[in-house]
This record gives structure tokens, sequence and C-alpha cells, in this order.
């Protein structure tokens, strides 16, 4: 034998792999015909009730406001003009609506602000107490929340009236304070404030309520944690509770700003149907300019002007909710 041949190793053949079976093709996903008009059936009765709600007023507020309309107008005796942008100008022109622009903000933001702020308080302190506690507290909230707004601004009405007022009788208790015969809507900041504490007082229970279903989302592992790396009570609600309550805070937000820029029964009932020009809102006095001065043109365009600046507050709501959509 060969050195050639004891040197040389059979290598034993390599066993093929089978090959590999193809998959079988997916099945294409069916296309219904009639998914796409499924969402839009089931949302058809709430655009139409929208549509007749909303839709006809909102046509109707804005060709008044492009007319000339006033009472020769409404009983038929003159057809109404186009007259194009002279209610805006007017409008606009006037001295007295940027008064009533500027107390209206300022109304709103500090009912607002106020709103927040107790309702934050109050949520925050339903957190530590006890079970029954907390069940005697939401049931005042919720009767609060229910209770006629005529009904609530005739309480608010006695409990500040100058004679009889249990406001001021209390107040008088006070070492040094005389408050008996006062009157609080003798000027224009001080009822202002009293009406602001109504709106205020009528909007913290839906507030709370709101804030305290969503603390209930605010995980205690990272308030435990954030305990643990020495924050203290201000330091968790900064930087773990209010991240975690800001979509829910920019939207009670916006929605406040909404409602306490259309405050109307509260003043108009307040001042007995008859709101003095340090009392007058944009609602109120489009109110005043189309019913009771009869030019349902300027009032219309008032109105109109008011729906534009709560879009801008709607568009800053929007926006804020797609850059959460966007971090989250």
């Amino acid at each position: 034998m060969s050195a050639a041949d004891t040197t040389t190793a059979k290598v034993p053949p390599t066993r093929q792999s089978p090959p590999p079976i193809p998959a079988a093709p997916r099945p294409r996903p069916r296309r219904t015909t009639g998914g796409a008009a499924v969402p839009w059936a089931l949302l058809a009765p709430c655009l139409l009730i929208l549509v007749l709600v909303l839709g006809y007023p909102m046509v109707r507020l804005v060709t008044l406001s492009f007319q000339k309309f006033g009472q020769s107008q409404l009983w038929g005796f003159q057809p109404a003009e186009s007259v194009g942008f002279d209610n805006f100008s007017k409008v606009l022109g006037d001295s007295e609506f940027w008064d009533v622009v500027v107390r209206t903000i300022v109304f709103a933001a500090g009912s607002v602000i106020f709103t927040m702020v107790i309702g934050m308080l109050i949520a925050l302190l339903l957190q530590r107490v006890s079970g029954w506690v907390k069940t005697l507290v939401n049931i005042a909230l919720v009767a609060s929340w229910g209770m006629p707004i005529i009904v609530a601004t005739t309480v608010f009405k006695w409990l500040f009236d100058s004679d009889y007022g249990v406001f001021n009788a209390v107040l008088s208790r006070l070492p040094g304070v005389d408050m008996i015969g006062h009157n609080w809507f003798a000027s224009g900041p001080q009822g202002l404030a009293v009406i602001m504490l109504l709106v205020v007082w009528g909007a913290v229970p839906f507030v709370v309520i709101t804030l305290s279903a969503g603390l209930t989302q605010v995980p205690k592992e990272l308030e435990e944690a954030a305990r643990l790396d020495g924050a203290g009570a201000w330091g968790v609600f900064r930087y773990v509770t209010l991240p975690i309550l800001k979509p829910i805070i920019v939207m009670l937000t916006t929605l406040s700003v909404i409602w306490d820029m259309g405050v109307f029964p509260q003043v108009f009932v307040m001042r007995g149907g008859h709101p003095e020009a340090e009392f007058q809102l944009l609602t109120t006095w489009s109110y005043d300019r189309a019913f009771v001065v009869n030019d349902y043109a300027q009032g219309s365009a008032i109105a109109l002007l008011t729906v534009l600046l709560l879009l801008g507050v709607v568009a800053v709501y929007m926006r804020q909710m797609l850059k959460i959509g966007e971090v989250e």
C-alpha cells in the first residue's frame, strides 16, 4: 500500500437537506364595498342633528351680519339690504367694543384660573381623605353642579344683597370691619368679581370630578420612585402627576375658556335683565344691540366676532393636543 493510500482518508458523503417547502401564498383581504361607508352611516344621525341645530342658525347669523336688518325688516315693512362689511366696520371702530372685549377676556381668564386651581386642589385633597368623606364631597359637588343656573344666580344675589345679605353680615363680625349696607354691584369690578365667584362655583365640580378620575391613572410606582429620589410633595406633583394629567388639563382649560367666554345668564339675571355698561360682556352686549336697540345685524356681527375669537381658542387647543399626541 502506498503512502498516498495510507494518508488519504475517505470522507463520507454529506447529507443533503431537503429542498425548502414553498410558503403558501397569503390570502388577499377581501375588499368590502360598504366598509368605508359604515363609519359615515353611524355618524349620520349626529351630523344631521348638528346641521339642524347649529347649521341653520350659523348660516342665518352670517347672513344677518352682512345686511341691514332692524325692526322694519323684521316686520316685513322693508326688505333686508346687503351692506357688506359696514356692520363689522362700525363694531370694530367702536371703542366700547374693545372695552367689552378686554373685560370679557379678563373675566374669562380669571374664572378659568380660579376654577382650575381650586379644582386641582380639591381633587388632590380627595386622594388623601377616607372613603366616606370622599363620597360626601362628591355628592355635594354633583348637587351643586346639577343646580340650575337661574337658581344658583338667585341664591348668590341674595347672599350678596346690600341689606339682607349673609356675606356682608359674616364679614361685619370681623374686628374693625363694617360691611352692613355695602352694595357689591355699585362698581363694575366688585360686581364682576361676585359673578366670577358664581361662575367658578358652578364650574369647579366638573373639574374636580374629571381630575379625580385622571388622578386614579397616575402610577403609584412612579410617585414612590420620585419620593425615594428625594422629591417632595411639590416635586412629585410637578414631575410625575402634572405631565400625566396634561392632556386632561388642556381639555378642561379649553372647555372652561369657551364656557366662560359665553357667560350670559349669570350676568343677565344678576343685573335684573338690564346689565349696566360696566357689566357688559360680549354675550350680553350682543344681546343688547340685537334685542334692546333692535339692530339685529350689528348684534349678529358682534356674535360672529365672538365665534371667531372662540375658534382661535379651539385652534390653540387642537395644536396642543396634536403636540401631546406626537410626544406620546
